[in-house]
């Protein structure tokens, strides 16, 4: 028999439990059956994913289902106290090998995304198409930690030749260089 505080409990806290997974392609060595697997998502980041598998990754039929064509940071949305955003984003998502917040930045949240010179198409995303400059932390949502590591991987691969980019126009005052008369 359902008493006045059983039922008051269970409209307060709705005993709903929602199970999250990420899904990833496994090709089994032997035939060439691709297999969809599921599994469920860990906080620990202590293990490192090479950089072959992230590229393997951004080509794979799970990072289409998940992102759906979009680039990693448009579908995140920062979660933050007020109605305002603070300017700064925080500096880590992970301590001591896991995810110590509730809602981890773009890159932090997806254990397949590795930032590094190599992977060209994952550092395109934080790239602005109109202008070619690093987009910002404020509207990617990365953590300030993730960002320093986007700048430095998106600078080694300007130097690679990796990624191409515009040399800036400079302007010259050519009367510096013109022959003065004396």
């Amino acid at each position: 028999m359902l008493s006045l505080a059983n039922l008051r409990q269970s409209l307060i806290k709705p005993n709903v439990s929602k199970t999250i997974f990420t899904s990833s392609l496994r090709q089994s060595s032997n035939t060439d059956d691709i297999i969809l697997e599921h599994k469920d998502i860990t906080k620990d980041r202590t293990e490192k994913i090479p950089v072959e598998t992230s590229i393997r990754y951004l080509k794979s039929l799970a990072f289409e289902k998940t992102y759906e064509g979009k680039p990693v940071w448009v579908l995140y949305r920062r979660n933050h106290k007020g109605l305002f955003p603070p300017k700064k984003t925080r500096k880590t998502c992970i301590r001591a090998g896991q995810i110590s917040t509730g809602n981890p930045c773009p890159i932090c949240r997806d254990e397949y995304l590795v930032l590094h010179e190599k992977n060209v198409d994952l550092l395109k995303q934080f790239i602005s198409p109109q202008t070619g400059s690093i987009l910002s932390y404020s509207k990617t949502g990365l953590c300030q930690k993730k960002h320093e590591e986007l700048i430095v991987a998106i600078k080694r691969a300007y130097d690679r030749g990796l990624i191409t980019f515009d040399v800036p126009f400079r302007k010259y005052d050519y009367s510096d260089f013109a022959p003065k008369s004396t």
